[in-house]
């Protein structure tokens, strides 16, 4: 209809419908936005609004069409609409009575629309994102506690490893010092012992330890924090009483190491560096109170270990007493047997020897020659007897020479005949005995207690020999020391004995046989001579002694 194109030049959408529901006109702008327009039902079912009708089986009241055109009034309502291709715009809408006819605007508002929804969705996308980055915040220090406490805890167990791990008083303080420098970034950490109006100065990392004085003293104001097991925190010109002004103010933390009710030491740490300490402090007492029990505990392990070397000190003292008052029981017993033993043979040796030299006299009144001839070589026989039985007394009572208790110019080779002629009987028919004597001079010793040795070494190497056998001897003096060597061929030693020969109690004879003191007792008259005995044995070959006096 020619009457309405006045509405061509509306930019925004026309419809105009008669009283008959009618659609009459419809502007070029209406045709582009709703190319799905087929008929005014379509359209109206197509388009929406909220309303909040009562209840109604009429489902045309929630179409604003519906609306615009029974309303008596005009009508305004933002609508929407969904097109074919479910994409939804939206529009103001206003309707207008104009006599049989509704003319109806659409208003295109979606991109009013959307900006106000976009607007919307921005602030509460930035109220988002002002809550989570109030929450990133949170979690920030959250993290950055959680990473200061798991340092701590890591420091702290390694400090609890290193004192898990050792005993030695120093190793466990130097770890927990270089631990701590780490941390605090020192250029110098130490521990301080208390003692009664002083520190003495135990363990430094980061400087020698030569560099510091021995004993130490603090400000009033750090004794006082000490006092009241406080750690001190202060910027210091000096580091302790009467020390060297620094160039610059140095931090200085001062940690009291206590054990109950007892004050240990004190940990001091100096630092160059300028920021605050808060949550690296919390560390700091802990590890006193581990450096504590650790101290105490490797003090009881160190007076412990202390202990256990004089009990073994005084156990291997009273072995040797032992072996000591055995031997000379033994020395004593064996000098008043002899010396007893010598008495009685003496007194029918004497008979006899006189009874041998009346004989020899009256061999020369006797006429028979061959009886004078048999008489004379029995007289002989006997003679030879009592001198041999003669020469053994003495040679008995000048091996224990009891009444030899100070040094004595000996002749050592000498001493070994007198040994050998007391053993004779070991190696009669048996044993070869070789003698390699050196030209040696005369040694300052106790004869008594080297013939003791000499007997022991050599009556072991006849029982080392089983049958027939060859034992040498050899003696040298060169730079000032007097070599015996006495060697066998006998069955030898085995390796794992070797080290065990000169034990107090260890024999490698049988049960009942040997006594495991004779060698033992050796080896302290050879010590108490300042000198050394030795042995080379190889099994089923022979054994070699071999005695060193420093002379």
């Amino acid at each position: 209809m020619k009457k309405f194109d006045f509405f061509r030049q509306f930019r925004d959408a026309v419809i105009i419908i008669n009283k008959k529901n009618e659609v009459v006109y419809r502007n070029h702008t209406f045709k582009r936005w709703f190319k799905d327009f087929l008929n005014l039902k379509k359209f109206s079912h197509n388009s929406g609004f909220d309303i909040c009708p009562l209840n109604s089986e009429n489902v045309e009241i929630y179409s604003p069409i519906y609306h615009a055109i029974v309303s008596k009034e005009d009508f305004f309502a933002r609508i929407s609409y969904q097109s074919e291709l479910n994409k939804i715009f939206f529009y103001d809408l206003q309707a207008i009575k104009k006599g049989n006819y509704t003319i109806i605007f659409f208003t295109d508002v979606s991109a009013q629309n959307t900006l106000a929804d976009t607007s919307k969705q921005n602030e509460k996308l930035k109220k988002q994102i002002d809550e989570l980055l109030a929450e990133n915040e949170d979690l920030q220090k959250i993290k950055q506690k959680a990473q200061s406490q798991a340092i701590r805890i890591a420091l702290i167990n390694r400090v609890s490893n290193n004192i898990r791990e050792s005993l030695d008083l120093s190793q466990i303080i130097q770890s927990a010092l270089k631990e701590l420098s780490v941390m605090f970034g020192t250029f110098k950490a130490y521990y301080a012992k208390a003692e009664k109006d002083y520190f003495m100065v135990q363990e430094v990392y980061g400087e020698k330890k030569s560099n510091m004085p021995a004993k130490i003293q603090f400000d009033e104001n750090i004794m006082k924090t000490i006092a009241v097991r406080e750690i001190s925190v202060c910027n210091s010109m000096t580091e302790y009483l009467g020390a060297k002004p620094f160039r610059q103010p140095v931090l200085k933390i001062t940690v009291p190491v206590h054990h109950m009710q007892n004050l240990n030491g004190v940990i001091v740490l100096l630092s160059y560096q300028k920021r605050e300490l808060s949550e690296e402090l919390e560390i700091l007492e802990p590890v006193s109170l581990q450096l504590a029990n650790a101290i105490v505990r490797a003090e009881l392990y160190r007076k412990n270990v202390q202990t256990v070397k004089e009990l073994k000190s005084a156990l291997k003292e009273l072995k040797e007493t032992q072996v000591q008052l055995i031997n000379s029981e033994k020395m004593a017993s064996l000098g008043q047997l002899i010396a007893g033993v010598a008495h009685e043979i003496n007194t029918p040796v004497a008979s006899i020897k006189s009874n041998n030299a009346i004989v020899a006299k009256l061999l020369g009144s006797i006429d028979n020659a061959e009886l004078k001839e048999m008489l004379t070589d029995i007289n002989d026989v006997d003679k030879e007897a009592v001198s041999r039985i003669s020469n053994i007394v003495s040679s008995l009572k000048k091996f224990v020479r009891l009444d030899e208790a100070e040094l004595q110019e000996a002749d050592i080779n000498k001493e070994l005949d007198l040994t050998l002629e007391l053993i004779r009987h070991e190696t009669k028919n048996r044993i070869n005995i070789v003698k390699n004597y050196g030209e040696i001079p005369m040694v300052k010793c106790f004869p008594n207690m080297l013939n003791q040795v000499f007997m022991n070494i050599l009556v072991n190497a006849c029982q080392a020999i089983e049958g027939e056998g060859t034992i040498t001897i050899s003696t040298d003096y060169s730079d000032g020391k007097l070599f015996v060597k006495i060697k066998d061929t006998g069955c030898g030693i085995p390796r794992n004995q070797l080290g065990k020969i000169f034990t107090a109690g260890f024999t490698t004879k049988n049960s009942g046989v040997g006594t495991g003191l004779g060698l033992a007792i050796c080896t302290k008259i050879i010590e108490k001579h300042n000198g050394e005995i030795t042995v080379n044995s190889t099994l089923g070959v022979g054994s070699e002694f071999i005695i060193t006096i420093r002379g």
